[in-house]
C-alpha cells in the first residue's frame, strides 16, 4: 500500500473490478482512457508484472481514482499505463501521481518512469510538465479506434532526473506531511493510456 496525506493507494480486489470498469466507462473518463473488461482486469490482478491500484480517501475510504501499472523487470521500466480520477479539482490526481512516481524510484529498481497521453488532454499534460516529466515526443496515429487514428504524447523521467528534481524542488517523501510544497494545486483529470 502507498499512502499520501489524504489517500491510500491499494491493490484492487477481485470484488472491486466492477467499480474499475464502471469508472473507466464514466462520461469524461471514457474519452481519455482505454477500457478493459472485468475479465481483462482479472488477468491484470494475476499478472506478476502488473499492478491495479485503487485510490481511496483515508477518511471515508471513498474511491477517487485508479491506475494500472506495467513493470518491465528486465529493463527497470515502470509504465503508468492508465490513470483516472473521479474527483477533479481537489489535487488528488497530483497527490497520487507524485506518490506513484516516488514509489517507482524509491521502492523499486526503476530507471525509467513513463506514460502516454492524448495530445488534447491539456490538463494532464500541464501536470506532467509541472512535476518534471520530460516530453519525449509524439507517436503519430499510433492507435486506431472506431473514431479514427489517435496520437500519443510520451512523457518520462529517468532515475537521475528524479534525483535532480527531488533535490531542486524540496521533494519530501510521501510518508511525511506533504509530497511537495504545493500538493493542493493542479489535477490530472484523466489520462488517455492504453
Amino acid at each position: 500500500m502507498i499512502e499520501t496525506k489524504r489517500l491510500k493507494l491499494v491493490e484492487a480486489r477481485e470484488d472491486e473490478l466492477g467499480i474499475v470498469v464502471e469508472l473507466e466507462n464514466a462520461p469524461g473518463i471514457r474519452e481519455y482512457i482505454w477500457n478493459s473488461t472485468e475479465e481483462e482486469h482479472r488477468g491484470h490482478l494475476k499478472a506478476h508484472d502488473k499492478l491495479l491500484l485503487l485510490f481511496k480517501t483515508k477518511t471515508e475510504e471513498k474511491i477517487v481514482g485508479y491506475c494500472l501499472i506495467v513493470l518491465d523487470f528486465n529493463s527497470d521500466i515502470f509504465e503508468l499505463k492508465r490513470i483516472a480520477m473521479t474527483e477533479r479539482g481537489k489535487g488528488y490526481g497530483k497527490e497520487a501521481i507524485l506518490a506513484i512516481r516516488e514509489y517507482a524510484f524509491e521502492n523499486l529498481n526503476t530507471n525509467r518512469f513513463w506514460l502516454d497521453v492524448y495530445p488534447d488532454n491539456q490538463v494532464a499534460i500541464n501536470l506532467y510538465e509541472k512535476i518534471g516529466l520530460v516530453r519525449e515526443g509524439l507517436l503519430r496515429q499510433n492507435f486506431k479506434t472506431k473514431y479514427g487514428y489517435y496520437d500519443y504524447v510520451i512523457f518520462s523521467m529517468l532515475r537521475d532526473e528524479y534525483e535532480e528534481y527531488k533535490k531542486n524542488h524540496n521533494l519530501v517523501l510521501v510518508d511525511s506531511e506533504e509530497s511537495e510544497e504545493d500538493t493542493e494545486s493542479d489535477e490530472t483529470g484523466t489520462q488517455s493510456l492504453t
